[in-house]
């Protein structure tokens, strides 16, 4: 199997982990501030992450690989968990989900400044044309504006591109587990201190469900999923691989429908149908990759 389909598969294996994960913090938003929903679940990934790289022995970081991490926490340990919790607070989760289908295009931006990559103008118009379908679905429910949901959320797109892209290239250096890892390591003495200060003084109410969810965002979307998504970004490429994240709204609006109770209008299936397609389209376009 060649590399580009073993990162395809391996990025659609992480992008139906990431795609819970909206559903589920909308769970638990009702009963947690979003600012520890964000940060106890890094708190709670860096104890198991930590346990990880002891067991098994592994270098610490060079001295010029600790600021690419810095970035990964702040692009996907602080940034996209605090406003996506937030973000959540007020608008459904299925309507998060569709807004977030404009993270590939950010990803593939982001990978042609440090990865160097080099999509083709056809690879460009159809990412363009997806995440122009989300830009005009976020109008659409916005009564032709954005609200500031929308903009949260986008400011959640912007840092998780970053912390994707950086990852993924240091994956090549480290291995994907290892690179997640030693971001929730190097967060925690940044998170402990607002995760405490926002945690709640008493969980009465809090049901078996909400605790299951929170092990979720912290095991799953914080840690495990990041496992197989960075590895690969690494081998299928940043631009290429990132597309499978327009798979996320189907997944997203699915989960919505199940967990949630949220109904899925008709206008919102159309939408993603056609951001979906997009994924297929931008499969077929020629991107080079340096050396080639």
């Amino acid at each position: 199997m060649e590399n580009e389909t073993k990162g395809m598969l391996l990025g659609l294996l992480g992008v139906s982990a990431f795609g819970l994960t909206l559903p589920i913090t909308k769970i638990i938003v009702p009963y947690l501030d979003p600012i520890f929903i964000g940060l106890g679940r890094a708190v709670l990934a860096s104890f198991v992450a930590a346990s990880l790289l002891l067991v098994t022995r592994q270098r610490l970081p060079s001295r010029q690989q600790i600021p690419q991490l810095m970035v990964v926490v702040l692009g996907v340990i602080v940034g996209f968990p605090v406003f996506s919790s937030w973000a959540m607070q007020h608008v459904p989760a299925s309507h998060g989900g569709v807004v977030l289908g404009i993270l590939p295009l950010a990803t593939a931006i982001v990978g042609v400044f440090i990865g160097h990559e080099r999509p083709s103008i056809a690879f460009w118009l159809v990412s363009i044309m997806g995440s122009a379908l989300v830009i005009a679905y976020a109008l659409i429910q916005g009564a032709g504006e954005f609200n500031i949901a929308d903009l949260a959320l986008l400011a959640a797109v912007l840092l998780a591109a970053l912390g994707y892209a950086v990852g993924a290239k240091l994956t090549k250096d480290m291995g994907g587990w290892q690179v997640i890892c030693w971001a929730l390591v190097l967060s925690f003495p940044f998170i402990i201190i607002p995760a405490i200060k926002t945690a709640p003084q008493s969980l009465a109410g809090f049901s078996t469900e909400g605790y299951l969810s929170f092990l979720y965002l912290a095991l799953v979307s914080q840690l495990f999923a990041f496992f197989v998504w960075y590895k690969g970004l690494a081998l299928g490429g940043i631009a290429r691989v990132s597309q499978a994240q327009l798979i996320q709204p189907f997944i997203t609006l699915f989960a919505s429908a199940l967990f949630l109770g949220e109904v899925i209008d008709a206008a919102t299936l159309v939408f993603v149908v056609l951001i979906v397609a997009s994924v297929w389209l931008g499969k077929m376009m020629p991107i080079r990759r340096k050396g080639e």
